[in-house]
């Protein structure tokens, strides 16, 4: 999974929990000769906290650790798995088996092994570190041994999995310094990426530095193309209409836009790399003791809203509906999951759901039930602009014309994930997982909630488990039938909604670029 902008993050949209799957070149702008060194300055939304690349699934993390950490695999922008720190892997049943590419060094000057390797996933494996990556990108029950000899990972799965060599791709390694002082990684960088982290200044701005001789980038990629940027400096900017000003004046030289200002953009013939990503994707937090807990109040509720308005207004016109939870643009499994599950928009049928289910209108408007009011936290990303507050507040008052009453409450994208993965006080909220393969989304929606698990919405679903380990028996996209029926239960019970996807554009300014999953560090070249 690549970010939940909001976990993620998601790419854009949102919390890899995680970023996006492959893209295309929007092919805006753009141009010129491209020129050596400089300087490439990219915004971010919130400050990413601690920078410990395996400690957190959000996506300005995950963009950042990109720059310093590499990943002992990578995908083209067309979903095919291309080398990384491996530079040859094959799947044998249970077993996986990589080799690493020889020299690869770490940002401290030591070499990076196959014991290193394997030490890392071991790390993420094991349930006490609490990696949000397990059973993400990582299965669960995995072993891995390495051979320095001959520079071999060998992976043991406790049951087949039919993404395995996907999953890999987002796991960022680490260098074995790093994992010997896990507090060394909340301020610093010890990875074989392409740059390292060389100053720091929490919510204002983060430089890494190019490091010279690195060869064994994503498909052989190296640092000493021309045009590769000396530095890169991540701004915290929260402001998305400031992040464009920034662009059009030349101060930064890319951006993810959301909302409205990209057409300005786009009429200004900036570069841009377009990727399709979720957007608007609605979670019920159904832990014991929250009005949502009742499917019959998660349904009324989905039931009240207007679906296709509210992807309208929160993608700018730039999007569409949801079609299904892994829809990143080189998705495994295309398809429909979510239209023919969806209820059908009705206000009055909502609120006779509503009656029925007990929850009756009192004074003042606000329904009850055995005493208790109807009341809901709602959490959303600041990071989704005027488009994101104009569409909650169409949600706030659609609910409250039903009697229920709405805390709207946004947050940066760390302190959502944060909020949803500490049992935090939530009802229903927007955090948009995008990811590329649907096994990536299986610890999200099913198994342990949070703190045990990543399932923060308390999700228990049997026909989606179900659904899931049928697939998860079947080789790749072979089962892909079966995992969008599986998906589409979740929609069916409103457990979550995916409803609106969004072609987010990345805009450049003075530099040209490539996002797959992320912003690749390696394709970036700096233009005069």
């Amino acid at each position: 999974m690549r970010s939940i902008r909001t976990v993620a993050g998601v790419c854009a949209a949102a919390t890899l929990l995680a970023g996006c799957g492959g893209g295309d070149d929007g092919g805006g702008g753009g141009g010129g000769e491209v020129v050596e060194g400089g300087t490439f300055t990219m915004a971010t939304t919130a400050d990413p906290g601690n920078l410990d690349p395996q400690a957190s699934a959000a996506s300005g993390l995950f963009q950042q650790s990109h720059f310093a950490y590499d990943s002992l695999l990578f995908s083209d922008d067309q979903g095919k798995v291309v080398s990384g720190l491996a530079e040859d892997w094959s799947v044998d049943g249970t077993t996986v088996t990589l080799t690493l590419k020889d020299g690869i060094t770490c940002s401290d000057g030591s070499p990076f092994t196959a014991t290193d390797a394997a030490d890392n996933l071991n790390y993420v494996a094991d349930p006490e570190n609490q990696s949000p990556f397990l059973g993400v990108f990582l299965p669960v029950g995995v072993q891995a041994t390495g051979d320095d000899a001959t520079r071999t990972v060998t992976m043991t799965l406790a049951a087949p999995a039919p993404f395995v060599l996907e999953g890999l791709v987002g796991v960022p390694i680490v260098c074995a310094s790093g994992l010997a002082d896990r507090t060394a990684l909340t301020s610093s960088t010890l990875g074989t990426g392409p740059y390292e982290l060389t100053e720091a200044v929490p919510s204002d701005h983060y430089t890494y530095t190019k490091r010279e001789g690195y060869t064994w980038g994503p498909d052989g990629a190296s640092t000493d193309e021309k045009g590769m940027p000396d530095e890169i400096v991540v701004q915290v900017i929260s402001n998305e209409t400031t992040a464009a000003n920034l662009l059009l004046s030349g101060d930064l030289n890319a951006s993810q836009i959301l909302g409205p200002d990209a057409q300005r953009l786009e009429e200004e013939g900036l570069f841009s790399y377009v990727v399709t990503a979720v957007l608007g994707q609605a979670w019920f937090n159904q832990a014991a003791g929250r009005p949502a807990e009742d499917p019959a109040v998660r349904k009324a509720l989905t039931q009240g809203l207007d679906l296709d308005q509210l992807a309208t207004v929160l993608a700018s016109g730039r999007g569409g509906p949801g079609t299904s939870f892994a829809a990143s643009g080189a998705a495994a499994c295309p398809g429909d999951s979510v239209s023919g599950a969806l209820p059908e928009f009705d206000v009055d049928a909502a609120a006779a759901a509503l009656d029925d289910a007990g929850w009756t209108e009192g004074s003042g408007g606000v329904r009850s039930k055995d005493g208790t009011p109807l009341a809901l936290t709602f959490l959303y990303d600041t990071g989704l602009g005027s488009p994101g507050s104009a569409a909650a507040e169409l949600v706030a008052a659609a609910w409250t014309d039903l009697g229920v009453d709405v805390t709207t409450t946004p947050q940066d994208e760390t302190a959502l994930v944060e909020t949803i993965f500490s049992g935090g006080d939530w009802d229903y909220a927007w955090v948009p997982v995008n990811v590329s393969s649907p096994d990536q989304l299986v610890p999200f929606l099913s198994g342990p909630a949070v703190p045990d698990g990543n399932n923060f919405a308390s999700i228990d679903n049997a026909d989606y488990n179900s659904g899931v380990a049928e697939a998860m028996t079947m080789l790749g996209t072979e089962g892909c039938d079966t995992w969008l029926e599986a998906e589409s239960a979740l929609v069916r019970d409103a457990d979550v909604i995916p409803f609106a996807n969004q072609d987010v554009s990345f805009f450049g300014s003075g530099a040209e670029f490539e996002v797959i999953d992320v912003l690749q560090p390696t394709s970036i070249r700096m233009i005069g």
